[in-house]
């Protein structure tokens, strides 16, 4: 025999009920002794109890099962008085096994049978042989329900205390990899703007003082085209998966993530360049924002939807997922997504209903977006030689 709530608290309980049923069936058949149909019945209902045990989550064979006690106990009702006060444990075992709809009122129908077969064999009932099985029949609900309330409560500290530890870990891994971002930002912006522009610099001198530079002025020429070349390669390689820096090549990086997430997606305006920032900041909004319909929304469709417009940028994730309250629930996933795009001036503002959907909109201004791309520019030859 199982319940619907599994936790130490409620095994428990379960053998104290055990022991109660055992306690008041030997005190019946101790009673009844002298009957032999009467000590038979009271035996069965013992095994049959018994039969029970063992039956763990199976719910079916649990309800038959009850249902076989109840009828036998009902039967030695018509017997003899020694057996009513079982109606307690069964009390509770109802309350366990059948959902709340139909506990409370097999609760009552115990209560009414005990108080009817005193009734049978009594000459007159005792206003006690009425008010103990009522009374018993309060306090199995009163405790039930009170446990029931206990244990959601419990659950949703435990689910609370989950999810806290889910947000610490996804926090951590968007700090590490923020971290890991701004780094090679940063070492981009370094070769960029120091060695790369050292090395074209050099390179523009050295063509300039021969037109056909030879010995070593030729391998010192070589030697920095090599370099220069190797710092475009360091340049083009810290930049974010799927954001090689050439115009356009944002679309596709969101073209290949929708289609690997399986949600459509839409190009609406005339695209213009983006700064590399702009970029980082879509791409990974809409890795997170597709990221979160994967695994929490249950959604049907969803589709991406990149905006170009005069002033500003804007991307739109939509789906028909379960949705959510955004007034009461906020994880840290937008915060993350509202603070990238806030980096940037930009905004974002999410709209959803509960099994109605959910939808995300992001805007970058132009003045934040448009800039030159991270890049070295390639060497040309000046038309004259710079001043010494």
């Amino acid at each position: 025999m199982t319940g619907r709530f599994e936790v130490p608290a409620m095994r428990l309980l379960r053998y104290g009920l055990h022991g109660v049923f055992s306690v008041l069936l030997v005190v019946g058949l101790v009673r009844v002794s002298g009957s032999w149909a009467t000590l038979s019945g009271g035996v069965l209902l013992g095994a049959v109890y018994a039969a029970g045990l063992p039956l763990g989550r199976r719910r079916t064979a649990s309800l038959a099962w009850l249902a076989a006690l109840t009828l036998l106990w009902a039967a030695l009702g018509l017997l003899t008085t020694d057996f009513v006060w079982l109606a307690f444990p069964l009390f509770f075992l109802c309350l366990h096994l059948l959902p709340p709809r139909a506990g409370v009122p097999a609760v009552i129908a115990l209560t009414l049978a005990a108080v009817g077969t005193l009734a049978v064999h009594e000459s007159a009932l005792n206003p006690a042989q009425v008010v103990g099985p009522v009374i018993g029949a309060v306090v199995a609900v009163i405790m039930v329900t009170g446990y029931a309330a206990l244990y959601r409560e419990s659950e949703r500290r435990r689910s609370l205390i989950d999810e806290l530890t889910r947000t610490r870990a996804e926090l951590a891994a968007t700090q590490h990899e923020a971290g890991v971002l701004a780094e090679r930002q940063r070492l981009a912006r370094e070769i960029h703007d120091t060695l790369a522009q050292g090395l074209s610099s050099i390179v523009l001198l050295l063509r300039a003082t021969s037109p056909d530079p030879s010995g070593y002025v030729g391998e010192a020429l070589r030697a920095a085209e090599d370099n220069l070349a190797e710092a475009r390669r360091f340049v083009h390689a810290l930049t974010p998966p799927g954001l090689d820096g050439s115009l356009g090549s944002l679309e596709e990086a969101l073209r290949r993530l929708c289609t690997r997430e399986g949600a459509a997606f839409q190009v609406d305006g005339e695209p213009y360049p983006l700064s590399r920032g702009a970029e980082i900041a879509l791409l990974r909004i809409a890795q997170g924002g597709l990221a979160n319909v994967s695994r929490h929304a249950e959604a049907n469709r969803a589709a991406l939807t990149l905006t170009y417009m005069e002033d500003e940028v804007a991307m739109d994730i939509v789906d028909d997922g379960r949705g959510f309250d955004p007034r009461t629930r906020s994880g840290n996933g937008l915060g993350f997504i509202r603070e990238r795009a806030a980096e940037l001036g930009g905004t974002v503002s999410v709209e959803s209903t509960p099994w109605l959907g959910t939808a995300l909109a992001v805007t970058l201004p132009v003045a934040s977006s448009v800039t030159s791309p991270l890049a070295v520019p390639p060497v040309t030859s000046p038309a004259a030689p710079p001043a010494p």
